[in-house]
């Protein structure tokens, strides 16, 4: 059994232990070389078995294991978007999918400039237009977007986050739940965001990405 295949299992119970995966909701995968390892469709991300993931190329053909989640294609977006991609983590966590169903802040992200973690961590992340579930159109949207971003909120559905790493991945997932949390609670208070300075200092030293 591989360590990336243990790594990816400990990331999905450390995720629904968080109650950030209701049900069988969510899917992470991995990169290795030119393909990727992907959580099966329907599973249960607190009861992933090793053995049983789904392996697939870059452009979604399946190569072994059993039949994958329909969210493939969103996967196979991030990576080829950038080689440096290592892992995607997709989820239904409440508050990011709360914020789904809001208007964007900005083009080019969903969620504003509220923290620095949030900019630290995740960076600024387009709201991209719904689909229906699986939908290849939808990931073929993300794919062509003409700018940088690590995660993205899917209209009306959840987040999506990207990482060098699966832990860093998973980090951006959790903290964009955080963010989510906060936005919400703000309500129809205006928030005090941060400045353009600030947030130029903080991608600089983290290597996240705020233009929008």
């Amino acid at each position: 059994m591989s360590r990336t295949r243990k790594e990816l299992v400990a990331a999905g119970a450390r995720l629904a232990a968080l109650g950030l995966s209701p049900g069988s909701s969510g899917n992470l995968s991995v990169r290795v070389g030119d393909r990727m390892l992907l959580t099966p469709t329907g599973a249960d991300l607190a009861e992933l078995d090793p053995e049983a993931l789904s392996e697939l190329s870059l452009h979604g053909e399946h190569l072994a294991g059993p039949r994958p989640s329909k969210e493939f294609p969103l996967h196979g977006a991030f990576y080829r978007r950038d080689p440096g991609t290592g892992a995607v983590v997709h989820l239904h966590s409440r508050n990011a999918a709360g914020v789904a169903c809001l208007a964007p802040w900005s083009p080019r992200s969903a969620i504003p400039p509220l923290t620095p973690y949030f900019v630290m961590r995740v960076g600024q992340s387009p709201l991209i237009p719904y689909a229906a579930p699986g939908d290849p159109a939808q990931a073929d949207v993300l794919e062509a977007l003409d700018f940088d971003f690590r995660a993205a909120l899917l209209q009306n559905h959840g987040p999506i986050t990207s990482g060098a790493t699966l832990a860093a991945a998973v980090d951006a997932a959790v903290e964009i739940e955080e963010v989510s949390a906060l936005l919400l609670r703000l309500g129809s208070h205006r928030p005090r965001l941060l400045e353009p300075e600030q947030i130029r200092e903080l991608t600089a030293k983290y290597g996240t990405t705020w233009d929008g």
